[in-house]
């Protein structure tokens, strides 16, 4: 694998100098990208590998040595060379403090500048066949060993077959990792087993070859579906690295990771200790969410998560909720519920408090005439897609759904009836119309209060109960004044009025006549 070199000068003329002596020596390396400034340069080194630097140390805007801080950061392990045309012994000290590799005088003579470059071509090859040596080596160790050693299982017994190896790891410091792929009980429950091991195995593949790509360090599966990495890089420049990672998967495959970090640690209690912050991070992905770096993870105890009294008024107040479709406060309950005070940190915590919260919901119903599993075709299937989510978010969002959707399904419903009962409250008026009806004698009837059945009545309807049935009556008589054999003071009677004069007022004030004048407008 040839070295890539960057060449970095504002001087377009040395520039393309520099660019042909360095091809010209013979030396196993290529001219990855050539820039004339210090931000292009680090915009080359974002877009590839960059093992090799060669920049001129006076440039405008960005200076050599500015430049080589930035590039250290995005790859600790690039080797620079300063080449000036200034001896500056002060430029030289800026150069040593930030472990610049070379620092050359122009004019360079082709002799010191293949020497410098060589040597640090082979050291770039020596640390290259270091890590095939390492990947190697691990391998002879058997993975299965070191496994146990990080889960503490015969850790003393284990120890003794890895610590060279181990040596080797925490020399520069190492930090674990996991990577675990997300989703798989849901997005894989449909597939034929064949194809679900295709699918996890493109995505482990992939988070193999990119680990060893952008040499993150050693790649172990813990699980199928869940790996380890343990890596010697800069921890800014690993953590960047991980993020890239699950950006990456998340482009090539219909699967996600979630990725949990461990501290950095130089001895192997330390290690194991990395590991066990990484196993918690990844653990708080219930919490936190998934396709996404988790760095750490809360303690939360779940003991008094929840007085039953405390839960019980607020389902009291969610059931209310659904019942007036208000979706604002259903999600505020659902949110108080699973999130006020201590998380819940347990899958267990969370079936739990769902149990809770579906049977009283239930049971609350039940006494109000409906089915809480019914209206919500809640069959057999329903509690394993429960146990499928992998976080509180994805529970949250399916509740969510389902309790808008009974809320919806209950509003309508009671719609539906309150136009029934609405209907049906008029039709007994105009059944009985011809007798003295009220309010409370038609509230006795359907079994409510007149107070709530007026407030229904003119929620639905626009008008209120009293318009609505002097209106009828007022109609009524109208009909009965067209027939000549009717007295005035019949119809009255007929009608329910035991006052003539209460009776003309009552249809004046409808009409703007009374009984006498309409009669004699209808030519009868």
């Amino acid at each position: 694998m040839k070295i890539n070199v960057l060449l970095v000068d504002d001087e377009a003329i040395d520039l393309e100098w520099l660019r042909r002596r360095v091809l010209a020596g013979g030396l196993n390396l290529q001219v990855a990208a050539t820039a004339n400034n210090g931000f292009n340069a680090l915009k080359a080194m974002e877009q590839e590998r960059i093992d090799l630097i060669l920049s001129d140390i006076r440039m405008p805007i960005m200076s050599g040595i500015e430049f080589a801080r930035k590039a250290k950061e995005i790859n600790p392990h690039v080797k620079i060379i300063f080449i000036s045309g200034h001896d500056d012994f002060e430029y030289a000290k800026e150069a040593i403090r930030i472990s610049v590799s070379g620092y050359l005088l122009k004019p360079v003579e082709d002799q010191e500048l293949y020497k410098m470059v060589g040597e640090l071509c082979a050291e770039i090859e020596r640390e290259r066949d270091q890590d095939r040596t390492f990947a190697e080596a691990l391998t002879l160790v058997n993975e299965e060993l070191l496994l146990r050693w990080l889960n503490d299982i015969s850790p003393e017994q284990v120890e003794c077959h890895i610590r060279g190896f181990l040596d080797t790891l925490l020399k520069t410091g190492t930090a674990a990792a996991l990577v675990e792929i997300d989703d798989l009980e849901w997005k894989t429950g449909a597939m034929a087993e064949d194809e679900r091991r295709r699918q996890i195995h493109k995505v482990m593949d992939f988070v193999q070859h990119f680990s060893l790509e952008m040499k993150m360090g050693t790649f172990l599966v813990n699980h199928p579906t869940r790996f380890v990495l343990l890596s010697a890089v800069p921890e800014t420049t690993f953590l960047e690295m991980l993020e890239e990672l699950i950006r990456a998967v998340r482009q090539i495959s219909p699967f996600s990771v979630t990725v949990g970090a461990g501290g950095f640690a130089y001895d192997g209690q330390q290690l194991r200790e990395s590991y066990r912050q990484a196993q918690a991070a990844l653990s708080a992905k219930w919490l936190v969410g998934k396709d996404r770096l988790i760095r750490e993870a809360g303690v939360f105890s779940p003991e008094s998560r929840f007085a039953s009294k405390r839960t019980d008024e607020i389902l009291e107040r969610m059931l209310k909720a659904i019942l007036h479709y208000d979706l604002v406060t259903i999600d505020d309950c659902l949110l108080e519920l699973f999130y006020q005070g201590v998380p819940l940190a347990q899958k267990n915590d969370v079936y739990d408090l769902i149990i809770r919260i579906t049977t009283k919901l239930h049971a609350d119903l039940r006494e109000m005439g409906e089915n809480l599993y019914e209206l919500l075709k809640w069959d057999s299937h329903q509690p394993v897609l429960l146990f499928q989510f992998e976080t509180i978010h994805d529970i949250m969002s399916w509740l969510r759904r389902r309790f808008f959707e009974l809320s919806e399904l209950l509003y309508a419903k009671k719609q539906k009836q309150k136009r029934k009962l609405i209907r049906d409250i008029m039709q007994h008026v105009e059944n009985n119309l011809e007798q003295k009806i009220t309010l409370k004698e038609v509230a006795a009837f359907f079994d409510f209060t007149p107070n709530y059945l007026g407030y229904l009545f003119k929620e639905e309807t626009g008008v209120h109960f009293s318009d609505y049935l002097n209106g009828l009556k007022t109609k009524r008589v109208c009909e009965l004044l067209t027939d000549p054999t009717l007295k005035i003071y019949e119809i009255a009677e007929q009608m329910g009025y035991k006052n003539i004069i209460y009776f003309n007022r009552q249809f004046k004030q409808a009409t703007g006549m009374t009984p006498g004048e309409y009669r004699k407008t209808q030519k009868i």
